[in-house]
């Protein structure tokens, strides 16, 4: 089955792109939702960031503490690496089983935010980039999050330029015009994915 890596800079639409595959009739695995559950109570990761961080990282009920857990980490470049180490062969791990789950379907979309940064590439087929201006991406987030500018432009450093992901796509997707005409583009791709084998 045909692997596509979906990916884009905060605020370029990548989960109004989701929601249309899965309209399709995709199967849409989605990182995000892999690096939460793999810190589930009676998960490893849990344990191993309770031994790294502390009884503070957890809240009264057993679950992770995201909130304390992302101060912990936010100006400490080692103690954010601790937390990597730990988190992303799991998610990696996790990807792959589900991955290897979708037995039926044309192909299969895995959402990852930092695809780039964090070394996904080879997992794919297809690198798929959600794309639009740096200004649009700004307001999206302005208004998604009520984010002010500073914050804006540190998650902003934190990716990959958007020149790299655009150069280092197999398809990209422009989210600039209108809903429609983004639609009509994954339309497209929808169409080119299905007719593929995987390489």
């Amino acid at each position: 089955m045909l692997k596509v890596g979906l990916t884009g800079g905060i605020g370029c639409g990548k989960s109004t792109a989701v929601k249309h595959f899965r309209a399709l009739g995709i199967t849409v695995i989605e990182a995000d939702v892999v690096a939460r559950q793999v810190v589930e109570p009676g998960q490893p990761a849990l344990q191993e960031i309770m031994e790294m961080f502390g009884a503070q990282a957890l809240q009264g009920d057993g679950k992770l503490d995201r909130a304390w857990l992302r101060r912990a980490v936010f100006s400490d470049e080692h103690r954010l690496q601790q937390l990597e180490s730990i988190l992303h062969p799991l998610i990696r791990l996790e990807i792959l089983r589900q991955i290897s789950a979708c037995e039926q379907g044309l192909y299969v979309v895995v959402d990852v935010p930092l695809l780039f940064e964090k070394g996904y590439t080879e997992l794919f087929d297809r690198i798929l980039v959600v794309d639009c201006l740096p200004e649009e991406q700004k307001l999206r987030v302005k208004v998604r999050d009520g984010s002010d500018d500073g914050v804006i432009d540190a998650i902003m450093q934190s990716q990959v330029s958007r020149d790299e992901r655009l150069q280092r796509a197999d398809d990209i997707v422009e989210n600039s015009s209108s809903i429609t005409v983004f639609y009509q583009e994954i339309d497209y791709l929808h169409n080119k994915y299905a007719n593929m084998k995987d390489v």
